[in-house]
């Protein structure tokens, strides 16, 4: 007994599975006067015994089956096995004592039965000192004392399975945070870049973000802007503190009560032109690889060209080159389009493989980014060229209007009897020219992209018929008709194009509104003092309360099919960009939408002045007659197609003149 209880305390003291191990066999061995003691753990997967420790010669790993030997056997049947001598039983193999020169001649095995009974190894005892045999109290005390060795094996197993448990745990949660953190950074630079409206400002997010989670002092974007040629984008990230996204902006009902929220710092950018190949980030895009730089060495080689360039980044930071990292930037079909650098970093030891791994993961948005980017430029441009170049037939039309009215007066002038009277039409005539370079200088600011709208003067009767034709075909099998109310069929000012999108948008939200049962929408323009109002209306079930004081916020949308919730936002978008305002009314019998479009003055046809000249209207109503009076002083004609001054023929015109004072022309209309 007190043997046993030696054992428990011995046992007690550690539950490290080797030193455990080492333990019980030793204290078997002196317990029962061995010469030696020799430890089976089974594999029950593989139905195999391992020796984990020898005592009493040196260390081999044997390995058994279950059933072979004595060990074998006894871990097959469970029970304790005595040998007087080893070489008469036939279970016994000679094998190791022939490899080692060792005599083995009596055996005493039992089995390790943990706390549900089941076998987890066997001890094997060898040779009782003096050459006697081992005993029937040397039996029972080894089964004893197998017994719990079991249970301290299986309670050290217990407890190194919680161990690996937990750093297993550990580890997860740190991936998981590292993970976590990639999504934060890769989250916010998604906003960021979606919020970029410039090459420059993408460049900026990019490196900004990317910069602050390696820890680096300064980075570059490299583009290729097409026409501009590679541009390296360089910012300096050395003074920056605090993060990367923009304030946020109150809600609409908060009061900011005077309360200025400094925007976050923005780094100093450095334009700079390079030529392809130059420098490691020009490398990284050429040979479409990550380039690594360290001044400690384990880095990339790199050539003379290389080091120059990228240290004449560094000395703008005021030192030398330390260490970089430099990935591509991929396009269509794994081509690159630019590529990103890193240089400097604030740690002792450089960019680590960490640092270089998540500089990867963002080169793959940042790369995503700048395709969708350069995309949409390329489509708009081209979307504004067609527009141009479909507009400038209408700009030609409209220019009619002041030309026409310049005719009239010089027509005037050269009858006109006074100085003065000459004087006034020469000031008129001089006033359409100001209209004429007013329609060029809003053509060119369109172009050049100053302006996100093109206004300009748009027949309503053919611009609402247009929309009619369009709206029909769309309609079509939807059960919902169309009404058309056109109480104004002159003319009014605004982006056509994109009128017509907010007329699609609200009539699409419209059809949605009343499906399945169909029912009809109504679209009325009129005037209203000085704008243009234009109502979309519909018989449905009208606007669900929880969805409207967010109807023009973009992805709101409630019970449509397929329904993205940009609609309203665009329709929104458009009439601020007009200068408009837009109202909504909703009931259970339907909803109406109402655009209002300021006009101003030039925008409408004025009242007839007594005493003013007209032309005839553009759809080729009656003129009044040639030979009224002149137009009275400091009253000018409006630029508009529905205003003039009748035309004489002047000298040398071969241009007949008829007696309503119009032009001749084969179609009996003007010109």
């Amino acid at each position: 007994m007190q043997a046993l209880r030696d054992v428990g305390l011995a046992l007690g003291s550690t539950l490290d599975l080797d030193q455990l191990l080492a333990l019980i066999l030793n204290k078997i061995t002196e317990l029962l006067d061995a010469d030696r003691a020799t430890l089976y753990l089974l594999d029950e997967q593989r139905q195999r015994l391992y020796s984990r420790i020898v005592i009493g010669e040196e260390a081999r790993a044997i390995e058994l089956p279950v059933g072979a030997g004595i060990a074998g056997h006894v871990a097959k049947i469970g029970r304790t096995i005595r040998v007087k001598d080893a070489y008469r039983d036939r279970r016994f193999q000679r094998d190791w004592d022939e490899v080692t020169g060792y005599r083995t001649r009596s055996i005493l095995a039992a089995p390790m039965k943990n706390h549900v009974g089941r076998t987890i190894g066997v001890i094997q005892v060898l040779n009782k000192h003096g050459g006697a045999e081992f005993s029937v109290h040397d039996e029972e005390l080894l089964s004893a004392l197998a017994t719990q060795a079991a249970v301290s094996i299986d309670n050290s197993r217990l407890f190194l399975s919680v161990i690996q448990k937990n750093t297993q745990l550990v580890e997860t949660k740190e991936q998981l945070e590292h993970r976590v953190s990639d999504l934060k950074l890769l989250f916010e630079l998604e906003s960021a870049m979606g919020r970029a409206t410039n090459m420059e400002d993408l460049a900026r997010a990019v490196i900004t973000s990317a910069g602050r989670a390696c820890d680096a002092r300064a980075g570059g974007m490299l583009v290729d802007e097409i026409e501009g040629g590679l541009v390296l984008y360089f910012f300096e990230l050395d003074a920056l503190e605090g993060g990367t996204s923009p304030p946020r902006a109150p809600a609409p009902d908060e009061e900011p009560e005077g309360v200025v929220v400094a925007a976050p710092p923005r780094p100093a950018v450095k334009r700079i032109a390079m030529r392809r190949g130059d420098g490691l980030v020009g490398r990284a895009m050429v040979h479409n690889e990550a380039v690594f730089y360290s001044s400690e060495g384990g880095g990339d080689e790199l050539d003379d060209m290389d080091m120059t360039v990228s240290h004449r980044l560094a000395q703008m930071l005021g030192g030398e080159l330390e260490s970089a990292i430099a990935v591509p930037l991929e396009g269509e079909d794994a081509v690159p389009i630019g590529a990103m650098a890193l240089y400097n970093s604030s740690k002792p030891h450089g960019f680590s493989k960490d640092d270089r791994a998540l500089l990867r993961l963002v080169s793959a948005n940042a790369s995503t980014a700048l395709r969708l980017f350069r995309s949409r430029l390329e489509r708009e441009q081209s979307e504004r060229l067609t527009t141009i170049g479909r507009l400038l037939s209408g700009v030609m039309h409209d220019v009619r209007t002041p030309l026409t009215v310049i005719s009239g007066y010089v027509q005037l002038m050269a009858s006109a009897p006074d100085a003065a009277t000459r004087e006034e039409h020469a000031r008129l005539i001089l006033k359409q020219f100001d209209v004429i370079s007013a329609m060029q200088r809003e053509v060119l600011e369109f172009a050049r992209g100053e302006r996100s709208i093109l206004v300009r003067k748009v027949y309503l009767t053919k611009f609402f018929g247009d929309i009619e034709k369009q709206l029909e075909h769309e309609l079509a099998g939807t059960g919902v008709a169309l009404s058309l109310e056109l109480e104004d069929r002159g003319t009014a000012r605004f982006d056509e194009a994109k009128m017509t999108r907010l007329l699609h948008n609200l009539v699409r939200n419209a059809v949605e509104a009343m499906r399945p049962r169909g029912g009809t929408v109504t679209i009325r323009a009129y005037r209203d003092g000085g704008e243009l109002a234009i109502s979309v209306a519909d018989t449905g079930k009208g606007i669900p309360k929880e969805v409207q004081g967010r109807l023009f916020q973009s992805f709101v949308t409630s019970g449509k099919r397929g329904g993205t919730g940009l609609g309203l936002a665009i329709v929104k978008k458009i009439v601020d960009e007009h200068a408009g305002t837009i109202a909504v009314e909703s009931s259970d019998k339907g909803a109406k939408f109402t655009i209002r479009l300021p006009q101003g003055s030039a925008s409408r046809p004025p009242a007839a002045v007594e005493g003013q000249p007209r032309l005839p209207p553009a759809d080729g109503g009656p003129a009044p007659k040639a030979g009224g009076p002149a137009p009275k002083a400091g009253v000018e004609p409006s630029p508009v197609v529905h205003e003039g001054v009748p035309r004489r023929r002047p000298t040398g015109s071969s241009t007949p003149v008829n007696e309503r004072g119009r032009r001749s022309s084969s179609n009996g209309s003007d010109a």
